[in-house]
């Protein structure tokens, strides 16, 4: 089966000190793909070098076939990105943020069906500064998804969403997962990863501790649920690094 992301070998240190070390990811399309791991264990640089915004020290990384180091431009038409911390000007709406982001594309989706989906149609003309924290989180899912992409890397994307937003905001992205959208994200909670994801990947101290299904990780720990095996794979009581 084609891959929509294919990384092998991935490794990266900083002045000595390992960040990650041979790592392997093989994403289908159309499949939900989570990262997982203690802060500090490697999950920002995995990303950042899978994305081409640092460059790794060996291994080969590969989206939708191309290198994102050689193949930016045309990769930044077929991905969307989301992170937590994301800082606009003053007083810049809803609607004009979403109108700025759809200008940057040569196609792209309709922000206000976007907008609607995630319930925030009736912000349109609110400064983003204004939202709530959960508010502010949906937004940025939708500037993900603005560019139609085929691809899309989410982080933490619930965080600061009750409970209600946060089964929203899964039913949306299990549909935009039916129609081939392939996802990459990160995630604390236990139960969207379990709601959500076809394979995991968990790091520790920048290293693959466990790859494969929900099913796989809990049959191959001591538990028999899977917030109790995340937390023995992982060891997340363990804050080593953590700006790693």
């Amino acid at each position: 089966m084609q891959t929509t992301i294919e990384v092998e070998k991935l490794s990266k240190s900083y002045n000595g000190l390992v960040a990650i070390e041979n790592v392997n990811i093989s994403i289908s399309p159309g499949m939900v793909f989570g990262l997982l791991g203690a802060n500090g264990a490697g999950k920002s640089t995995t990303i950042e070098c899978i994305l081409g915004t640092k460059k790794q020290d060996s291994g080969t990384v590969s989206i939708l076939g191309m290198c994102p180091q050689t193949d930016r431009k045309k990769l930044f038409e077929e991905v969307g990105i989301q992170f937590q911390e994301a800082n606009y000007q003053d007083k810049i709406t809803v609607g004009e943020l979403c109108e700025v982001t759809q200008s940057l594309y040569k196609t792209a989706a309709d922000y206000h069906d976007l907008l609607k989906q995630f319930g925030l149609l009736d912000k349109t003309k609110s400064p983003v500064s204004e939202l709530s924290g959960g508010q502010r989180q949906r937004l940025f899912i939708i500037l993900a998804l603005i560019p139609k992409p085929k691809v899309v890397f989410l982080d933490e994307l619930t965080t600061g969403l009750d409970a209600k937003a946060r089964r929203d905001v899964w039913k949306s992205l299990s549909n935009l997962k039916e129609k081939g959208l392939t996802i990459l994200l990160t995630s604390h909670f236990m139960d969207e990863v379990e709601v959500l994801c076809d394979k995991i990947c968990i790091l520790k101290k920048g290293k693959t501790v466990f790859y494969g299904t929900i099913a796989e990780a809990i049959a191959s720990s001591p538990f028999d649920k899977f917030e109790d095996a995340y937390l023995w794979y992982s060891d997340e009581e363990e804050k080593e690094n953590e700006n790693i």
